[in-house]
């Protein structure tokens, strides 16, 4: 885990004991997902047309494959079909891992990643 992953999590616990989450609206019920505040202004209409059209990031659609050849993978038997499906999961956990050594726009990552420090640290601040 990385190191700001740490911090973060120690200070939600440090929150959630001092009780900093009771009663917030909206506690107990699902959590509205299709908030696009954290992904970078300048990309927002692009994910939403996208996403709308049905669309998924590459990484998304490479993590969704995953999980569906694992599930098969589970539910068959042993031989040449599961060892078919086990070469292609493999495939796609490599192509995935080199996918994510290797950034794509390093000037925007840092944005988007200065911008989500941003945020966090500003809601972590106590007011």
């Amino acid at each position: 885990m990385l190191w700001f992953e740490a911090m973060a999590e120690q200070k939600i616990r440090e929150a959630i004991e001092r009780g900093e989450f009771a009663g917030l609206p909206g506690q107990g019920r699902p959590l509205d997902l299709t908030d696009d505040a954290l992904v970078p202004e300048d990309l927002r209409v692009a994910h939403r047309v996208l996403k709308n059209a049905g669309f998924l990031p590459r990484e998304l659609e490479a993590r969704k494959q995953i999980h569906d050849l694992e599930r098969l993978v589970v539910e068959l038997g042993a031989g040449p079909e599961r060892a078919k499906f086990l070469r292609k999961l493999h495939l796609l956990n490599t192509q995935l891992a080199a996918s994510q050594s290797r950034p794509t726009n390093l000037r925007l990552e840092a944005a988007y990643f200065e911008n989500l420090v941003q945020r966090l640290a500003s809601e972590l601040t106590p007011h």
